[in-house]
């Protein structure tokens, strides 16, 4: 695993053992940040379920001004610690070691705003979707700036709605096995 473009570009990554951690293939990362190009210099950056922190050191190499990484598992937080540090980044980002949904509540309390957010659950917790998807559309609204994106990495088989709250899903890609379903905030 790599970090594709940007300022890090190359750089090697740590994932955490085990398979509770399924990391974005670096494929279907660069297809992400190939989308999501043109909105990331100086964007506020959500890596929810954030394992290696793959998703936000990405964002941060191609001009992100902040990540935060939400994780609560002990390897996944170790192997976000050591990227950052192996990295040099030092500032711009923040680590939340608890759940998505306690972190989404703390986050929106502290008046964050971010302008993507990203998530991608294990897929043995296939609900965890519904549940951050609903709180971003919904209580957990003002975390999104004007015009956020909020990024779900799925299996191309698990069936997310195209709707949650005031999200509503623009585009669906798929890539062998993933999908990447995109909302923003309807008005």
């Amino acid at each position: 695993m790599r970090v594709i473009a940007g300022k890090f570009r190359s750089r090697t990554l740590t994932a955490p053992r085990g398979l509770d951690t399924r990391p974005t293939s670096d494929r279907l990362r660069e297809t992400l940040f190939n989308v999501l190009a043109p909105r990331i210099e100086g964007s506020a950056f959500l890596d929810l379920y954030a394992g290696s922190g793959a998703n936000g050191i990405e964002a941060l190499s191609r001009g992100a001004s902040s990540a935060v990484f939400v994780e609560k598992a002990t390897p996944a937080i170790a192997a976000i610690r050591a990227n950052l540090r192996t990295l040099g980044i030092q500032t711009g980002w923040q680590l939340e070691t608890r759940g998505a949904g306690p972190s989404l509540k703390r986050l929106t309390e502290q008046g964050q705003r971010f302008d993507l957010a990203f998530l991608d659950p294990p897929y043995k917790a296939a609900d965890e979707y519904a549940l951050v998807l609903t709180a971003l559309g919904n209580e957990c609204a003002p975390l999104l700036a004007d015009g956020a994106i909020v990024i779900a990495e799925h299996h191309h088989k698990e069936h997310l709605e195209d709707e949650y709250g005031k999200l509503r899903r623009y585009r669906l890609l798929e890539q062998g096995d993933a999908a990447l379903s995109f909302y923003s905030a309807k008005s």
